[in-house]
């Protein structure tokens, strides 16, 4: 009995320990395994198509986003075409690049310098990494269906899912940090997260991604999203323990 009694005494001090748990502590584990999930699963995606081992998958989800009569129709009603070109966009170099430079004058504005440099690491960083995976892996656009939109570079992994990724998951996580409420936090991540699917998707549907581009994308922007905003936070929490010490 005395032993059973010890252990539910350990029982109870582990759920007391869970209790105590907080906010900060879940998003920084939350933000470690995007990061390893991220890395691993983009590594494994990157040696299924070394290998070739992706190309049934890819096909079938090309194929399913096309009218079988006529490759160069996608499903669904005109207005849709129309709306993924537009969606699309949001993950062009230009239009993140004003949101970016937007975001950037206005951490600027107030007065927080650390995170506008993080935006801009952030940023730059996963252009230049997109720009040397691409021409590393030179991996040809889907020439499976037609593609409804122009494209110039290599195909893996797709530019605009990473980039989407890594501009609006660091803007969420910037955003959701100052948010006072946990469902707005929980909201802001949500659109972030839910502006990176749509993009990713839209290169899809237009035919000028194969599906393991963009998940390759997705994986390898949330990793250096996360990696970046660590980085941030490990800073500024080493910057608040020096204010402490020499307070003391």
């Amino acid at each position: 009995m005395a032993l059973f009694g010890a252990r539910l005494r350990g029982i109870a001090h582990l759920k007391f320990h869970w209790r105590d748990f907080g906010w900060a502590q879940f998003v920084l584990l939350a933000a470690v395994f995007v990061l390893a999930g991220g890395l691993f699963t983009f590594a494994r995606i990157m040696d299924e198509m070394i290998e070739g081992d992706t190309h049934a998958f890819d096909e079938a989800i090309l194929l399913a986003l096309r009218n079988p009569a006529d490759a160069a129709d996608p499903i669904g009603p005109a207005w849709l075409e129309i709306a993924m070109r537009d969606y699309t966009s949001l993950g062009s170099h230009a239009v993140l690049g004003l949101i970016g430079a937007a975001a950037f004058f206005y951490l600027l504005m107030l007065g927080k310098r650390l995170s506008a440099a993080m935006l801009v690491v952030s940023f730059a960083g996963g252009m230049a990494l997109n720009g040397v995976l691409k021409l590393g892996f030179a991996r040809p656009r889907p020439d499976l269906v037609a593609h409804l939109v122009e494209v110039h570079t290599a195909s893996f992994p797709s530019g605009h899912a990473m980039l989407s990724a890594v501009c609006y998951l660091t803007l969420g996580a910037l955003l959701a940090g100052v948010a006072q409420r946990r469902r707005f936090k929980a909201y802001i991540l949500g659109v972030a997260i839910g502006l990176t699917v749509l993009v990713g998707f839209s290169r899809i549907y237009l035919g000028v991604h194969w599906p393991t581009d963009v998940l390759a994308g997705w994986c390898l922007g949330a990793a250096w999203a996360m990696t970046c905003w660590l980085a941030v936070r490990a800073i500024i929490l080493r910057q608040n323990r020096r204010q402490a010490n020499s307070g003391q």
